[in-house]
């Protein structure tokens, strides 16, 4: 595709440059962070018609907005969570905009909570909900255009009315019932007033709260003198004697963990005792029915293990009843019991190089007995047992071409059944999936997955590379209409496993996170050169797309390797990694990518960082940056800045665009403006990488 330089909306170069640790750093459109500025407005309101006018030269628009919205016609279907005679679920029916929590007994099913009810403009979310032990009360927590910040209510599920809330500052938080269902445990930051404006997105408690009671009776059990960017867990065992709780900084892969015993101390004062601290390790309990319990730890193995202890007896060894695997990360692990079992089950849910496997156990001595068949090569989310216990659990599973769906492990019979499927149906183009290995730069093997039309390269076609590398997130197979949209139209669509993320465990994360933060970039070239080389695409064919992290990863890959592609999706990223932290949720993840303020970590940012290594006269690829208005993870000023530093430096014609959203955050929409996001998006990269209409 050919086109006459577009003509950019007018950005004023601010001299504004800031010595950090003896180094020059130059910001000239730090004018842009502020959204209120009325020249920000004018140039948003610009970039809004410079985007809108390159839209009408993507030919694919109309295409991809069908298909994509045809493809996710299945709709969706959770997993049951069951409390007494009741279950509790999800369910979004192929017309509609947002999955709708049901509560079933028996056979009748009844609506507890609609989002499109709740709010028509369906800019309300359910954030996430949680019955009490017994099933009688139901908290649950709204969110509105896209800020995350959760709005706690309690809900009767019989008579379907609030009978406590709102409770705001509740971001993030887990509920933690206590018997009886008259209380339970939270996190909720500190009123506003109580710390600094910069601070106010921090500042978390656990808090007692009794429900009906008034906030201010809330007892703080937990949290008051640590570390501001604390984010803590709290579970309550289902008998209500054990409460844990755990607490990390930020997003560090490493937590405190505390127990404390509620038959002994008040669950208004418990008394904890340390069971982990300063330990560069992340573990979870988990009490058994069986009077043990059950120790989820990386500690001394990267890849995940699985150990016994006793209760009270926390100082004592741990022994090992699923080890760590060489060759595989423990993702998960449940306990099938009940008088129709011969034996206790232990049913593992691993990942080998992110396809995931099952395997079954004795539970006494974890002694494996079989490898569980699945319905193909794919990923498994987790694991869901009932709250009483049985020989059943229920996951979901999905890959590159199937729907999620929920399947059922049978203990008795040992045999993966298809327990509920969506409630649509949709037939997914043929396509080759196949997951390959390539040597990054320093030799690394690293992996990723390929789909296609063909097991090989019949010519070299448009192909979309898409990365994240961080936070130990694994990529894994899983249904993706965009995905399936892309190879059915002609193209290919390849995920790199880089370093950062999860696939291979916590070594891998760690080769990708603070001072190796380049590696996931080297990874990510070496994916490029590898496509390449192999025959699926060209330079001029290639496509990068990424998000948050991955916008971090593209925006550097934009300005290390332009040569490598024709085109770049850039969403909701960060790109000013020196001023990351002044904005948002940036202080929690100085643990991940390091903190400017000290002299050698602000060293690993400013070598990488894309904002500030945007050069002159150097021929971009075209450029789509996505942000949103209402985004409380990802300050949008990143992109803002980014766009305006690439438009005036770049030497070529393909378009540098700046894509802003309104009403919409860093995380879950409705299905309208998923669809129109994801035509958007593939149809700018159709245009630059030379996809045609099938």
């Amino acid at each position: 595709m050919t086109t006459a330089r577009p003509d950019y909306p007018p950005a004023p170069v601010a001299d504004v440059v800031e010595t950090i640790h003896g180094v020059a750093v130059a910001d000239p459109y730090r004018w842009l962070e502020d959204p209120a500025d009325p020249r920000t407005r004018q140039w948003l309101t610009d970039q809004a018609a410079l985007t809108d006018g390159q839209r009408k030269g993507w030919p694919m628009s109309e295409h991809f907005a069908a298909r994509v919205a045809e493809l996710l016609g299945s709709g969706s279907i959770s997993p049951d969570i069951y409390r007494g005679a009741r279950r509790f679920f999800t369910r979004r029916d192929p017309d509609a905009q947002l999955a709708v929590l049901y509560v079933a007994e028996g056979d009748v099913e009844r609506v507890l909570i609609d989002p499109i009810a709740l709010d028509p403009a369906g800019t309300t979310t359910l954030d996430s909900w949680q019955p009490s032990k017994g099933g009688t009360l139901l908290a649950y927590q709204l969110s509105e255009k896209g800020t995350e910040e959760s709005v706690l209510f309690v809900m009767d599920v019989a008579t379907g009315q609030n009978v406590d809330g709102p409770i705001d500052r509740c971001r993030y938080s887990p509920i933690a019932w206590l018997p009886g269902e008259e209380a339970f445990y939270y996190v909720r930051r500190l009123p506003p007033e109580d710390v600094r404006e910069s601070e106010r997105a921090f500042h978390r408690r656990v808090w007692w709260h009794r429900v009906g009671a008034g906030t201010h009776q809330d007892v703080c059990v937990f949290g008051a003198g640590m570390t501001m960017t604390n984010y803590y867990g709290v579970e309550v065992s289902r008998t209500g004697r054990w409460l844990q709780v755990s607490a990390a900084e930020g997003t560090e892969p490493r937590n405190d963990l505390w127990v404390a015993d509620l038959t002994t101390s008040s669950p208004t004062s418990p008394a904890f005792t340390l069971v982990q601290g300063d330990v560069d390790a992340q573990t979870s309990l988990s009490f058994g029915r069986d009077g043990r319990v059950y120790v989820f730890t990386d500690r001394d193995a990267p890849r995940g293990r699985l150990a016994v202890t006793e209760a009270g007896a926390w100082s004592s060894p741990w022994v090992d009843l699923l080890p760590e695997d060489p060759d595989a990360v423990l993702a998960d692990a449940v306990i099938l019991d009940g008088p129709e079992l011969a034996e206790d089950l232990l049913l593992a849910l691993w990942s080998s190089h992110g396809v995931s496997r099952l395997t079954s156990h004795r539970a006494q001595d974890g002694r494996l007995l079989a490898q569980i068949p699945l319905p193909g090569v794919g990923t498994v989310a987790g694991l869901v047992e009932h709250i009483d216990g049985g020989p059943v659990t229920w996951f979901v599973y999905t890959d590159h071409t199937t729907v999620p769906r929920v399947y059922s492990f049978d203990g008795r019979t040992q045999e993966v059944a298809l327990h509920r499927s969506p409630p649509g149906s949709v037939t997914p183009p043929p396509v080759c999936s196949q997951q390959v290995s390539y040597p990054s730069g320093d030799g690394t093997v690293v992996r990723m997955f390929l789909i296609s039309g063909a097991a090989r390269p019949d010519r070299p076609r448009p192909t979309v590379l898409y990365g994240y590398g961080g936070f130990g997130i694994p990529m894994q197979p899983a249904y993706s209409a965009a995905v399936l949209a892309w190879v059915a139209a002609g193209g290919v669509w390849a995920v790199a496993c880089l370093r950062g993320g999860g696939e291979e465990g916590e070594d891998w994360h760690r080769a990708g996170m603070l001072g190796s933060k380049q590696n996931v970039f080297d990874d990510f070239h070496a994916a490029a050169e590898y496509l390449i080389a192999d025959g699926w695409t060209t330079a001029a064919q290639l496509g990068l797309y990424g998000g948050s992290n991955g916008g971090l990863l593209v925006g550097a890959a934009l300005t290390q390797r332009p040569d490598l592609c024709n085109a770049v999706v850039c969403v909701a990223p960060l790109l000013d990694m020196i001023r990351y932290p002044t904005s948002e949720l940036g202080p929690t993840w100085t643990v991940e990518y390091g903190d400017p303020a000290d002299p050698e970590q602000f060293g690993w940012l400013h070598a990488y960082s894309p904002y500030h290594r945007v050069r002159n006269g150097v021929d971009y690829p075209a450029t789509m940056v996505a942000v949103f208005d209402n985004d409380t993870r990802t300050d949008p000023m990143h992109g803002r800045k980014f766009v305006a530093a690439v438009q005036a430096a770049t030497s070529g014609t393909r378009p540098i665009l700046l894509r802003t959203e309104g009403d919409v955050g860093h995380g879950a929409r409705s299905l309208s403006r998923a669809v129109t996001e994801t035509a958007d998006t593939l149809a700018f990269l159709a245009a630059w990488t030379g996809l045609a209409a099938p």
